[in-house]
C-alpha cells in the first residue's frame, strides 16, 4: 500500500510538473500577457496592500499642507488643496479599477446573454438584439453618458457611476459574442450534441461556453478598459463623484487650478503615469488573451 501511495504521489508530481513546464513555455511565448499581468499585479499591491499603511483621510481636502512638492514627508507631495498625492494613487487607483471592474462585469455579462440568445436561438430573437444593439452603436457613447450623468439628481458616488457606464458597456460585447456563437453552432461537437439528445441549454453550458472561456476574459479585459476610459473621461469633466479621490476626477482639478502652467508638475504626473500604467496593462493582457482564444493571431509553436 505504501508502494503504491509512493507511486502515486511520483505520478501526480510528474503529472503537475510537465503542466508547469508547459504553460511555462506558453508565458515565454506570450511576453503580452506576461509583461501587462505585472504591471496590473502591481497596480493592485498598491491599490489594495498601500491601504494597509496610508490613511483615507490624507486623501481629503485640507488633510495636509498644500502644494508641496515631494519630499520625506510628503513623497510624491501634495496638491493645491492640501492632499497627500501618494493617498490619491492608492485609493484613486482602487476606486478607478472599482468603476471598471464593475461595469466591465455587468457589461460582459448582460452581453454574453443577449449574443448567446441572438447567436445561438437566431430567427426573429437574432433579429430584434441585432437591430438594438447596432442602433446603439451608431451613438457616441460619451455623449449619452454626460446626458444622463448631468440628469441624476445629488452628487454621484463610484458605484453609481460604474452602473451609468454599464448602461453601455454590454454593446459591444454583444456583436463580438455573438458572432463567436455563430461560428460554433455549426461545429461539428455541437451537432453531434444535440443528435444526442442534449438540450439546447446543456449545449449552451456544456459545449459552447467552456471553448468560449478565453475569449469571454478577453473581452472581459476590454470591457474594462473602456469602462475606465468612459469614468476617466466623464470624471475630466467634472460629472464624476466630487467628494471621492478617483483618478479622473485628480485630473479634472489639475485642469480647472491650471496646474500645468503654475509648475506643480508632481501634481498632475502621479494621475496620469498610474492612468497610463493602467491602460498600458491592461492592452498587454487583452492582447496575450486574444492570441490565446484566436488561433489565428497565435503565434508558431503557441
Amino acid at each position: 500500500m505504501a508502494n503504491a501511495d509512493y507511486q502515486g504521489a511520483i505520478e501526480d508530481w510528474g503529472t503537475s510538473a510537465r503542466r508547469w513546464r508547459t504553460v511555462s513555455a506558453y508565458l515565454k511565448r506570450n511576453p503580452s500577457l506576461v509583461v501587462g499581468a505585472i504591471l496590473l499585479l502591481i497596480l493592485a499591491a498598491v491599490a489594495i496592500g498601500g491601504q494597509a499603511f496610508i490613511d483615507y483621510r490624507d486623501a481629503a481636502p485640507l488633510s495636509n499642507r498644500p502644494s508641496r512638492p515631494p519630499g520625506a514627508d510628503y513623497p510624491l507631495g501634495t496638491d493645491k488643496f492640501g492632499r497627500d498625492l501618494l493617498a490619491i494613487l492608492v485609493y484613486g487607483t482602487f476606486l478607478t479599477g472599482k468603476v471598471g471592474l464593475v461595469a466591465g462585469f455587468l457589461g460582459v455579462v448582460i452581453g454574453a446573454v443577449l449574443g448567446f440568445l441572438a447567436g445561438f436561438f437566431r430567427g426573429i430573437t437574432d433579429t430584434l438584439i441585432s437591430l438594438f444593439t447596432d442602433v446603439l452603436l451608431t451613438i457616441p457613447p460619451l455623449l449619452v453618458l454626460v446626458v444622463i450623468a448631468t440628469n441624476i439628481p445629488g452628487k454621484l458616488d463610484t458605484d453609481q457611476m460604474a452602473i451609468i457606464i454599464s448602461l453601455l458597456a454590454w454593446r459591444q460585447p454583444t456583436r463580438q459574442i455573438r458572432a463567436q456563437v455563430l461560428i460554433m453552432r455549426e461545429a461539428g461537437y455541437v451537432k453531434t450534441a444535440h443528435l444526442g439528445g442534449t438540450s439546447r441549454l446543456g449545449i449552451v453550458f456544456k459545449e459552447l461556453m467552456p471553448n468560449l472561456i478565453p475569449y469571454l476574459m478577453a473581452s472581459f479585459v476590454l470591457a474594462v478598459a473602456t469602462a475606465m476610459l468612459a469614468s476617466v473621461g466623464l470624471e475630466a469633466l467634472g460629472l464624476g463623484p466630487q467628494n471621492e479621490p478617483t483618478l479622473g476626477m485628480t485630473i479634472y482639478w489639475v485642469m480647472l487650478e491650471g496646474a500645468f502652467t503654475t509648475g506643480l508638475w508632481w501634481w498632475w504626473s502621479t494621475p496620469l503615469i498610474a492612468l497610463i500604467t493602467l491602460f498600458v496593462g491592461l492592452y498587454l493582457v487583452s492582447a496575450g488573451l486574444d492570441e490565446l482564444a484566436n488561433p489565428r493571431t497565435r503565434r508558431r509553436g503557441a
